[in-house]
């Protein structure tokens, strides 16, 4: 059967830029001689949508001129609509290496080379510009924003890619489809028009409902395309969304009229450039319709999401070029349940009635808490894949942070709050003693300011795999910046919970205990960088429990860090 409905791609060709065996086989013995450029992960996730076609008609990561049209007028410079630069950037060090007219290897951070690039232009990154241009802002609340700031390269580099083969991805690999292999799904199962729903969420019933909707309002087939790039600290992981979305699935009657595919796409939270950007990579996949949400792609967490952009701004901007990209944009609606007719009706339409909503935040932490999951917001099959991932905190591994000046009495807090665990059992628990650690895994490095606060985030990355696998981490680190704890706590929140402890002994006190005689040093210039002389300790901002030992014994400190476990639920 035909598939009349079913459009051209963006351009009117679909890309592909994958090589043939033999050219593969030449650019790898041509490789041992080029610059390698490492990808990170959101940079393999533009590879490879450039490589399959979900970025056609893009051929390569952008130039400059390209890159600046994208960012004054949402055009390429041969006046094709493209809403977000895409384009591949390098730190100043790396940079200094490369030039126009050479070709480097491109490879993943283990070694394994997936494509070439020809590189034909270098320039220097303009963040105000490139931040005003994508997100319509430079405010470093923003999280895509305070990414660009602090983890973008210095330099662009732009030119066309030659890929030998798809980045290596090992999960569910029978859900990962490239553009061609859908729409060549899409003729075989006769589907002539497709709405597409993209999420980072887990499927509840609020979206199954408006699933439902779109595709009778567009007479269509669904096409379910979660992005699995990686996604905000804190988020679900990827495993659990996914089979998350196996079981709710099964829920659509019949079920040749859903495929679930997943999108190797890293989200930038651009709120309205994006939304655009999402419709036209759907556009490549073959769908005809394209629905977007209130809050599309925006950075904001709570209902509202206005800080940075209008509720509604995301579907103006892609509805107003529907006819351009020949795709119907559908309105996602925000549906709530009313209880006298168990229903989910639009919020403007509940007329006063009594209704009921939870966002999946709500949701995760009254599974935690062990609460039964209400058959109204989610499926039991989706709740039951959920606490296999969610379980309550008594079961759950979490990490005990102790941070605070030398000498405040964290190691001493720590080892007897590890004690008192052990005596209780249930969950395997690990100390990770400052000292242990520097031996252990740190055993190269110094005591700058740097080399410190490696130490302090290798300690947070084995707390965080502790946590992850269901145990109990106690670390008990100075950990001077904010920042670096920060990072941590979202590192870890994503596994299981997190509890900073304050250890607020005033500095004069520390200072009269020095066991080592290291603030006598610092204060003679013997040691340099020394936290709380001439090295400041950022105090935590909003800790879960304070502690000053000036005059509290280590039993009594300890204890309010048991009572404060208890109170929360991770100890019975």
């Amino acid at each position: 059967m035909s598939n009349p409905l079913i459009g051209a791609p963006h351009g009117g060709e679909l890309v592909d830029l994958i090589v043939s065996e033999s050219r593969a086989e030449e650019l790898r013995e041509l490789s041992l001689d080029m610059e390698s450029v490492v990808l990170t992960d959101p940079q393999l996730s533009d590879l490879e949508l450039l490589a399959n076609g979900a970025y056609s008609p893009l051929t390569g990561f952008m130039c400059k001129n390209d890159c600046q049209q994208v960012l004054e007028t949402m055009r390429l410079s041969d006046g094709l609509l493209w809403p977000i630069p895409i384009c591949l950037d390098v730190q100043e060090n790396a940079a200094a290496n490369l030039s126009v007219g050479q070709t480097v290897a491109l490879r993943d951070a283990e070694g394994f080379m997936p494509a070439v690039m020809h590189i034909k232009d270098i320039w220097p990154v303009d963040r105000e510009a490139y931040a005003q241009g994508v997100f319509g802002t430079a405010d470093p609340a923003h999280p895509g924003v305070d990414g660009m700031f602090h983890t973008m390269g210095s330099h662009f580099i732009g030119g066309d890619v030659e890929v030998l083969t798809l980045p290596l991805r090992f999960g569910f690999r029978r859900l990962r489809h490239t553009p061609q292999e859908i729409r060549t799904l899409f003729k075989k199962l006769g589907w002539r028009s497709v709405v597409a729903f993209h999420t980072e969420k887990v499927l509840h019933r609020p979206d199954y409902e408006q699933t439902i909707r779109a595709m009778a309002h567009a007479r269509a087939n669904l096409l379910l395309h979660p992005v699995i790039g990686r996604i905000r600290p804190g988020d679900m992981d990827t495993y659990t969304r996914v089979r998350c979305y196996l079981a709710a699935c099964q829920k659509y009657s019949p079920g040749s009229m859903i495929t679930l595919s997943l999108l190797p796409y890293t989200m930038r939270y651009a709120g309205p450039r994006e939304a655009l950007l999402h419709a036209i990579i759907r556009k490549n996949y073959g769908c005809t319709h394209f629905i977007v949400a209130p809050c599309h792609a925006s950075p904001e967490a709570d209902e509202s999401c206005t800080a940075f952009y209008d509720p509604d701004a995301a579907f103006s901007l892609a509805a107003s070029y529907a006819g351009e990209l020949n795709l119907s944009v559908l309105q996602f609606e925000d549906l709530v349940y009313v209880e006298e007719d168990g229903a989910y009706v639009p919020k403007k339409e509940a007329n006063g009635r009594k209704i009921r909503s939870m966002t999946e935040e709500e949701f995760i932490k009254r599974i935690q808490d062990g609460k039964k999951a209400p058959e109204w917001f989610t499926f039991p099959e989706v709740a039951k894949e959920m606490e296999r991932s969610y379980p309550p905190k008594s079961i759950q591994g979490f990490t005990i942070f102790c941070t605070g000046l030398s000498g405040a009495g964290k190691s001493t807090i720590a080892g007897l709050v590890c004690a008192r665990l052990q005596e209780m059992g249930g969950r395997p628990v690990t100390f990770l003693d400052g000292d242990i650690v520097r031996k252990n895994l740190s055993s190269e490095l110094g005591f700058s300011k740097e080399h410190r606060d490696i130490n302090v985030r290798r300690i947070g990355f084995v707390a965080s795999e502790i946590t992850k696998n269901r145990g109990i981490a106690i670390c008990a680190p100075i950990a001077p910046y904010g920042a670096t704890r920060r990072q941590i706590r979202r590192n870890i929140e994503t596994h299981g919970g997190f509890i900073e402890i304050h250890v607020a002994t005033p500095l004069t006190v520390c200072e009269k205990r020095d066991p080592k005689g290291l603030y006598s040093k610092a204060r003679s210039g013997l040691i340099k960088d020394f936290t709380g002389i001439d090295d400041p300790y950022e105090e935590p901002e909003r800790p879960e429990v304070t502690l000053d030992t000036t005059d509290m014994t280590p039993e009594e400190a300890a204890q309010e860090v048991l009572l404060y476990l208890e109170r929360s639920g991770y100890i019975r």
